[in-house]
Order: C-alpha cells, then sequence, then structure tokens
C-alpha cells in the first residue's frame, strides 16, 4: 500500500468539519464503540443475553446518530454499486477466512444460543457493528496514524501532537501508510478475544486494503456486514457455536 501525500482534496462528502482537531474528533467516533463495549463488560448474570443485547443496541445506536454529521461519510470517490458489490464478496471471502483462522485453535461444538437472544446479536453485528468499527478503526484510528507517521517522517519535533492538533477530515479518501496500516490492524485486534487475534488481524488487513482500493468505507462496512451475517448463518447451520 503506497503512502498517501498530504496537501490533497479532504475525504469527500464532509461538510463544514474540516476544520475540526482530531482531539475533538475522537469523541464523536469513538462514542458508539464505548458504548457497545461498555454494555458487554456488565456481567452476565446481571443481564441476560437478550436483555444485554437489546441495551446495546438501543445505547449504541442513539450514540452512532448523535455521532453521524460529526464524522466522515461512508461514500467516497468510487462508484458505490461497485463499493457494495466488491465489498459484499470481500465480506464473503473475510468470513471463510475468520472461520479457517479459528476454528483451527477452538474446534467446533460449543453451547447453542436462545432464539431471542441469537437474532439481536445478529441484527447488531450486522447493522451497527460494521458502522462503527469501521468509522473508528479505518476511519479514524487509520487516518490518524496516517497524519502521526507523516509527521514522524518530515521528523517533527512531536509527531503525535501534530497528528493530534490535525484533523483526519483533511486527508484524502483511500489514504494509508504501511505503519498506519499495521498499528491500526493491531489496535482492531486488541478488540477481540486472545484467541481471535490471529484471524482478527488478518481482517484488518483486509479491510484496510479494500479502504486503499475502493477509497471509501462504504465498502468496508459492507464486507464488515456480510463477514458477520455470514458467520452468524455459519455457526447456526453447522453448531459450530465456539466461533461466534
Amino acid at each position: 500500500m503506497g503512502e498517501s501525500q498530504s496537501g490533497v482534496s479532504g475525504v469527500s462528502g464532509v461538510s463544514g468539519v474540516s476544520g475540526v482537531s482530531n482531539r475533538r474528533l475522537l469523541l464523536p467516533y469513538a462514542l458508539p464503540y464505548l458504548a457497545y463495549v461498555g454494555v458487554a463488560a456488565i456481567p452476565g448474570d446481571w443481564l441476560g443475553r437478550e436483555a444485554n443485547y437489546g441495551l446495546r443496541i438501543a445505547l449504541t445506536g442513539a450514540a452512532l446518530a448523535w455521532s453521524w454529521r460529526r464524522t466522515m461519510p461512508l461514500r467516497g470517490p468510487s462508484s458505490p454499486g461497485g463499493s457494495v458489490a466488491l465489498g459484499a464478496a470481500v465480506g464473503l471471502v473475510g468470513c471463510a477466512l475468520w472461520i479457517a483462522m479459528l476454528q483451527s485453535l477452538v474446534g467446533s461444538g460449543g453451547e447453542p444460543w436462545d432464539e431471542g437472544a441469537y437474532w439481536l446479536r445478529v441484527v447488531a453485528s450486522t447493522g451497527l457493528v460494521p458502522v462503527f468499527e469501521e468509522l473508528l478503526m479505518r476511519g479514524y484510528v487509520l487516518l490518524f496514524l496516517v497524519q502521526w507517521d507523516q509527521a514522524r517522517l518530515a521528523r517533527a519535533r512531536d509527531p503525535l501532537g501534530v497528528a493530534l492538533n490535525s484533523s483526519i477530515h483533511a486527508l484524502p479518501a483511500g489514504a494509508a501508510t504501511p505503519l498506519a496500516v499495521a498499528f491500526s490492524s493491531a489496535v482492531f485486534t486488541a478488540g477481540h478475544a486472545l484467541v481471535e487475534w490471529p484471524a482478527a488481524f488478518a481482517y484488518g488487513l483486509l479491510m484496510a486494503a479494500l479502504w486503499v482500493s475502493r477509497r471509501d468505507l462504504l465498502s468496508c462496512v459492507t464486507a464488515h456486514a456480510v463477514t458477520n451475517l455470514t458467520l452468524a448463518v455459519y455457526v447456526r447451520s453447522s453448531g459450530a457455536w465456539a466461533i461466534w
């Protein structure tokens, strides 16, 4: 993946927020993620699975609604239809990759989920998770690291401070550097269970490649949603609940 240069037009579709610093942009990008993982961290004996996922959907949906106009658009300069089609195809590949890498570690079997909890998780994992994770990981984190990496290569005295005071919305769609891709994929990986780390890192690289090639988040969100939906169908039909 080639290194993008600064000084080009900002991310397509962002209006009135291109000058907002990354310090101020962190909350809109991170809040839906924090809402989701915050509810997920509630002990299981406090809430059942159904109540937990219902609360995740409600709070994360509200956080996404608040942050929507403060974050970059999912669409970019590429054809939306092409991005959806390619994203769906990559999502199927990503699901096969995830199953192959994870099932070799945890095997098959596992405790089946109740109907209500299963369908609430499907709604959350296909309708919410792909949106807020791609906005945060391939949107904010990756682009923030691009600006940090560019400042580092320019031998700035404080690369982190430069990145914090810059705006990711000023970067061109598809911006990336190899180091930013690797570090952002590692951040994405850290949000998963330890046994999922190899598969999650590979998946992070796959989504970064999609961002660079299509120059939009629509393709990444589509791929992520297709992966999660296909995985849900697979575990239900195969009984391999341990990988879910």
